[in-house]
C-alpha cells in the first residue's frame, strides 16, 4: 500500500475578509466598487462571540501558513471548473439607483448591467446575485453551475433566469417592454435598474425598490409574471476532468458538453508527454469534437511514467442564466447577454507502469456545504491521502468522493500528492450563500479606506493576489486576527465564569 499525504495549509476566513466596504454604500453594485484595506471586528454576544474568536485565531493562525507554503508549491494548481468562459468583470456599465429597507433604515445602491471580458475573445453582461457583497475591480470570473453558488437551494432561481429572458438586455425593444411593465417609457438605465431589482427580490430575498417610478414598475411586472425555468446548460464542460490508467492502455474517456457546433481539441504538447495522443473510441486520432464526443489518452506502452493534458475550445454564446463565481470573493453575477466567444476546459490524465495511479478531482458542493475531492484509482495499489486530520484508503480499481466540510466565505488551499511526486493542489472560497443570509453579526469598520485602495490602484490594495507587495499586509491580518481572537477569547471566558466565593 502506498501512502501519500497533502500539506495542511488550509485557510479559513471570515466572511468580511476578502470583501472589504465601500464608504457611505451600503449594497454592492455600486460602480467602480474594489476591496478595501480597512480591517473589520465582527460583533455578537455569548457563543456566538466565542464562535468567531475562534474561528478569527484559526483564519489567522492559517493563513500565516498558506503565505509561507506559496512560494515553495511545486504541484499543479487543479481548476474546480468543469469548463466554460472565463473573465475580467470591468465597470458597471448602464444602471439607476435603488433603495434597500433593511432594518428601519434605508440604503441607496446603484443597480444595473455590468461588463465583462472574456479571455481569448467576446463580452459578456451580467446582474449581480449577491446584492450586500462587493464587486472586485478586474477580478476573474469563472463559468459555474448554479450548484456552486448562492443559487443552490434557491426555489426562485428558476424565476431569475426568467426575468433575464424577458428583460433587458435581451428584450431591447424598450417600447414593447414598457408597454408590458404598464408604463409610458423606459430609458436603457431604467430597464436595467428595474431588472436588477427584480433579480434582488428573489436572489436576496431584498425589501428593495428602484428609485426611478418606470423601473420600479417593471420590477413589480418582472417580480409578478417571473416563472420558474430550469437551469442552462453549460456553454462547454468535459466530465471527469482527471482520469488515469496503465501505460500502454487508452485512458478515459473524457466526454464534452456543449452548445457549439463543434469545438477544437488540443493535444498535449509538452515533451514529457511525447507521443499521447487524442483518440475516439476506435483509437482514431482526433482534432474536434461535438457535443456527446467521448475523448480518450492513447499512452505508448513504452511511456515513462508520467501526466498530460487535453484542452477542448470553441466559439459560441454563453447560455442566458449561467452563473459567473470568482475566486476572491467578488460577488456573484449571472448572465443577461453574450456576444460570441471564446469557452474552453481541460482534462488531465495520470498513467504508469505500477501501483497507485489517482485520478484526482475537486468541485464545490453548496448542498453539503464543502469541496468534494473525488479520487479515482486505476492502479494495482492501494492509494491512501490524508485531508484534514482524516485518512483516506481508495483501493486498487475504486473511486470515492470525499466531502470537505467548510465554513461560508473559507478560503482553503491544501495539496495532495500521487504517484512519483504528481501533485495536485486545489485552492479557492466557499461562497454558497449571499451575504445577508451568510452572516447574523453586525460588522464595525475601524478605518475609512484610503482613496488609493478604493481606485484599486494602490500597490498594498487587498484586491492583489499571489507574491505581491500585498503579502506583507494578509501577514499582518493573520498576525492582527490572530491577537483579536485570542482576545475575544479570553473576555468571553471572564464573561462567562461565574464569581468566585
Amino acid at each position: 500500500m502506498q501512502r501519500f499525504f497533502r500539506m495542511p495549509n488550509t485557510a479559513l476566513g471570515a466572511s468580511d475578509s476578502a470583501g472589504g466596504t465601500v464608504p457611505h454604500v451600503k449594497g454592492s453594485c455600486s460602480k467602480g466598487n474594489s476591496v478595501s484595506s480597512a480591517f473589520s471586528v465582527l460583533s455578537a454576544r455569548g457563543r456566538g462571540a466565542a464562535r468567531l474568536a475562534a474561528v478569527a485565531l484559526v483564519w489567522g493562525l492559517a493563513t500565516a501558513g498558506t503565505i509561507a507554503a506559496a512560494g515553495t508549491a511545486a504541484a499543479d494548481e487543479t481548476p474546480q471548473s468543469q469548463g466554460g468562459a472565463t473573465a475580467t468583470i470591468g465597470d458597471l456599465k448602464t444602471y439607476g439607483s435603488a433603495v434597500i429597507h433593511e432594518n428601519g433604515e434605508d440604503s441607496w445602491v446603484s443597480a444595473g448591467l455590468f461588463e465583462m471580458s472574456v479571455d481569448n475573445g467576446g463580452m459578456l453582461q451580467t446582474y449581480c446575485i449577491d446584492l450586500h457583497n462587493p464587486t472586485q475591480r478586474d477580478a476573474k470570473y469563472q463559468e459555474t453551475s448554479w450548484s456552486g453558488t448562492s443559487l443552490n437551494g434557491n426555489k426562485d432561481a428558476g424565476r431569475i433566469r426568467w426575468i433575464l429572458q424577458n428583460s433587458y438586455p435581451q428584450v431591447n425593444d424598450l417600447a414593447a417592454l414598457a408597454q408590458k411593465a404598464g408604463v409610458t417609457g423606459l430609458t436603457e438605465q431604467d430597464a436595467a435598474a428595474g431588472t436588477q431589482v427584480a433579480i434582488w427580490r428573489y436572489s436576496d430575498g431584498a425589501d428593495v425598490d428602484a428609485m426611478d417610478p418606470p423601473a420600479e414598475k417593471l420590477a413589480d411586472y418582472l417580480q409578478k409574471n417571473a416563472r420558474n425555468l430550469p437551469e442552462p446548460e453549460a456553454s462547454l464542460t468535459v466530465a471527469p476532468t482527471a482520469v488515469s490508467g496503465h501505460a500502454g492502455e487508452r485512458l478515459g474517456p473524457v466526454s464534452v458538453h456543449t452548445n457549439a457546433s463543434s469545438v477544437t481539441v488540443t493535444p498535449p504538447t509538452d515533451t514529457a508527454a511525447s507521443g499521447v495522443k487524442i483518440v475516439d473510441k476506435d483509437g482514431k486520432a482526433v482534432t474536434s469534437a461535438v457535443d456527446g464526443s467521448l475523448l480518450f489518452f492513447d499512452v505508448p506502452k513504452d511511456s515513462a511514467d508520467g501526466s498530460a493534458s487535453l484542452t477542448v475550445q470553441a466559439s459560441t454564446t454563453v447560455p442566458v442564466g449561467r452563473a459567473f463565481t470568482s475566486e476572491t470573493r467578488s460577488q456573484t453575477q449571472i448572465l443577461a447577454g453574450s456576444s460570441e466567444s471564446t469557452v474552453s476546459a481541460t482534462a488531465t490524465a495520470n498513467w504508469a507502469a505500477k501501483g497507485a495511479i489517482p485520478a484526482l478531482s475537486a468541485r464545490k458542493n453548496c448542498a453539503k456545504g464543502g469541496v468534494d475531492i473525488t479520487a479515482a484509482n486505476k492502479g494495482d495499489a492501494a492509494f491512501t491521502f490524508e485531508l484534514m486530520g482524516v485518512e483516506h484508503t481508495i483501493a486498487a480499481g475504486a473511486s470515492q468522493t470525499v466531502t470537505v466540510p467548510l465554513q461560508e466565505d473559507q478560503a482553503y488551499d491544501f495539496t495532495i500528492g500521487g504517484q512519483n511526486g504528481v501533485e495536485k493542489r486545489f485552492k479557492g472560497v466557499l461562497d454558497c450563500k449571499t451575504q445577508g443570509a451568510a452572516s447574523d453579526v453586525s460588522t464595525q469598520t475601524l478605518s475609512e479606506p484610503s482613496p488609493a485602495s478604493v481606485g484599486g490602484t494602490s500597490g498594498t490594495d487587498l484586491a492583489e493576489t499571489g507574491g505581491s507587495g500585498a503579502t506583507p499586509i494578509i501577514a499582518g491580518a493573520a498576525i492582527a486576527l490572530v491577537l483579536i481572537g485570542g482576545a475575544v477569547v479570553v473576555f468571553v471566558r471572564r464573561k462567562q465564569t461565574p464569581p468566585q466565593a
